[in-house]
């Protein structure tokens, strides 16, 4: 083992022992059985996922150009060198909060260390982090002021692959060559001890976490999960934990795509898997037997910032995705990577606030509900709650909207947007209701059932 390994395994084991893992912050939600710690997350549907680091000045993907250089023009040298120059003094984070209220959004997530093994925050185990760049500043606790002072639920993505550790891999070698980690190797456990003292800071020096989100990549199990699950329930009993440390977690997360079907306990699917519950694609399960889940997506092609990716979805389909989300149960967590001086570009910015002039006037029909009694009809999607069930009207009809399969009784409805009352007839499981000739939202117009 090399002199250094030894140095910072005898500081590890000093620290560990030193530390005080009793902790337990108050909390602005409640928690206790499963059902009461996921309540706030079930109702808040829409969050935003923050990318970010000093890869954003070269226009880069998050660690993928070092893992795979196929991945983007830049050398593992180079990339090394970016914190250097790394600088973002337009960084505000209140604006940051400002522009999620604006969109929405009801909790974000900010990436405090990605693969590289960069820190955001100003960790006392590395050498390698914000607070050694020109910046010099912690940009967690700033995020985390702001979000406490406006009421915002905020929770960290935690990369548990670090390409800079040198427990994680032989970091003599290029990380192409063994970036998935070497648990083999006898310094595997000083590595896991660092991320227990890491996840030990972020839980106990910021205030309340809403949750934490792994990204464990590949073969997650040799993480031994289980650890870093009793020491999150043990600081913050509260705090949420998603299925990427090879634990089945609070809730599921694909990636980039939508679930076919509403997910339940008893079907897994991969995170980047398209094709799973396809065949349930009508199913409308037991409130007993569904499972949390939330879709993260880009807004362009890239988690980071790259000034080349021109491709952006457009608000329609932004908004028609969080609508498609939730009319599976799930949650939409819809990423922005800031540029290198900390702002958010404009055409994210333009995105988000047209979602927030839409939620605006249509959030009722988001905001706390749960999957729809009718799953499969392609020109609707529908959610659920209390004694109301709100059709999103995807394809506008020319003439009378007919559901089939609506069993209960409906007494009354009316567009969401202006409170219009339109007339309904029902019978024999059929509801055709009168809609005006053009369509009230390019978007998606909801009409609103009491039922």
């Amino acid at each position: 083992m090399s002199a250094y390994l030894q140095d910072r395994r005898d500081f590890i084991k000093l620290a560990l022992a030193t530390s005080s893992l009793s902790f337990a912050p108050s909390f602005g939600w409640a928690f206790g059985s499963e059902e009461e710690r996921t309540t706030w997350y079930r109702n808040a549907k829409f969050g935003m996922f923050i990318h970010w680091g000093p890869y954003s000045l070269a226009s880069v993907e998050a660690s993928w150009p070092i893992m795979k250089p196929t991945a983007g023009g830049i050398t593992e040298a180079e990339y090394r060198e970016l914190p250097k120059r790394f600088n973002p003094t337009k960084f505000d984070p209140h604006a940051l909060v400002d522009l999620a209220r604006t969109a929405g959004q009801q909790y974000m997530v900010f990436t405090t260390k990605h693969h590289d093994g960069f820190c955001m925050f100003d960790t006392s185990y590395t050498e390698y982090k914000i607070t050694n760049t020109p910046y010099g500043k912690d940009i967690v606790k700033q995020l985390a002021d702001a979000c406490k002072e406006r009421d915002m639920p905020l929770g960290f993505y935690y990369s548990p692959p670090d390409m800079h550790h040198p427990a994680f891999r032989d970091t003599s070698k290029l990380a192409k060559e063994n970036w998935n980690g070497e648990p083999a190797r006898p310094e595997w456990p000083l590595y896991l001890d660092y991320m227990q003292l890491q996840l030990s800071e972020l839980l106990t020096s910021y205030g309340p976490v809403a949750l934490i989100w792994f990204d464990g990549l590949h073969h997650q199990e040799k993480y031994g999960g289980i650890r870093f699950l009793d020491l999150i329930r043990k600081l913050q009993p509260a705090t949420l934990v998603n299925d990427r440390i090879g634990l089945q977690g609070d809730y599921q997360t694909p990636e980039q795509f939508i679930p076919g079907a509403i997910p339940t306990k008893d079907v897994r699917f991969n995170a980047v898997d398209t094709t799973v519950n396809q065949k349930l694609k009508t199913t409308i399960p037991k409130p007993e037997d569904f499972q949390l889940w939330e879709t993260c997506m880009t807004i362009n092609n890239t988690w980071a910032y790259n000034r080349h990716d021109r491709e952006y979805k457009s608000a329609q389909v932004l908004i028609r995705s969080l609508v498609e989300v939730a009319s599976r149960g799930g949650n939409f967590l819809l990423n922005v990577g800031p540029q290198p001086d900390g702002v958010i570009q404009p055409e994210f910015q333009d995105r988000l606030q047209a979602i927030g002039n839409w939620l605006a006037v249509n959030g009722d029909s988001i905001y706390g509900t749960t999957y729809g009694p009718i799953q499969g009809v392609p020109s609707i999607r529908v959610t659920a709650k209390n004694e109301k069930i709100f059709i999103h009207v995807f394809e506008w009809p020319s003439s009378p909207l007919e559901i089939n399969g609506l069993k209960p009784k409906v007494l009354s409805a009316y567009l969401l947007a202006s409170g219009q009352p339109l007339k309904v007839r029902q019978s024999e499981g059929k509801l055709q209701i009168d809609t005006p000739s053009q369509t009230p939202d390019p978007n998606v117009s909801v009409i609103a059932l009491r039922i």
